[in-house]
């Protein structure tokens, strides 16, 4: 049985384990199981929160969010991850819709931007987020830019 335990942290609030476990889990999905060397250490964590689950110590989904102004204009989700053993117990949906509460009702923000990969967008779409791009490659994967608007 899974014994979840989700943290929220700004970068300088992470432990050295925690970070370990996060830049781990990134690594083993977006480049060994996708198949895709880029350079995920972007100069971006240090202003980003970081919003991760645990089980028994070990990081199992993680996401970032970065302020206005980093990525996009707006605020926005990236490195959206669930491991592989972990998926399909709806983990992403539940930690998508703990980023979204954070932004809109704790930073009071009403705009949420992401860029996501075209094999995601029914979830995207599911959550609120409406496609506002073209089709792009991004590290040579398909992806979309995605926009949410606070109700």
């Amino acid at each position: 049985m899974i014994d979840i335990i989700w943290k929220f942290r700004k970068f300088d609030e992470l432990t050295l384990d925690e970070l370990y476990g996060i830049l781990q889990l990134r690594a083993e999905v977006f480049v060994v199981e996708q198949d895709c060397p880029y350079q995920d250490l972007d100069g971006k964590d240090q202003s980003a929160y970081h919003l991760f689950a645990e089980d028994d110590g070990e990081v199992i989904a993680v996401l970032r969010i970065l302020p206005e102004n980093v990525s996009f204009d707006d605020m926005a989700i990236g490195r959206v991850i669930v491991k592989k053993s972990n998926r399909g117990k709806g983990l992403s949906r539940e930690m998508m819709g703990k980023a979204m509460d954070f932004i809109f009702n704790d930073l009071g923000k009403n705009r949420i931007r992401l860029s996501g990969q075209a094999y995601l967008c029914e979830f995207y779409e599911s959550l609120g987020f409406k496609k506002v791009s073209e089709c792009y490659l991004e590290d040579g994967i398909e992806h979309f830019e995605f926009l949410a608007l606070k109700n």
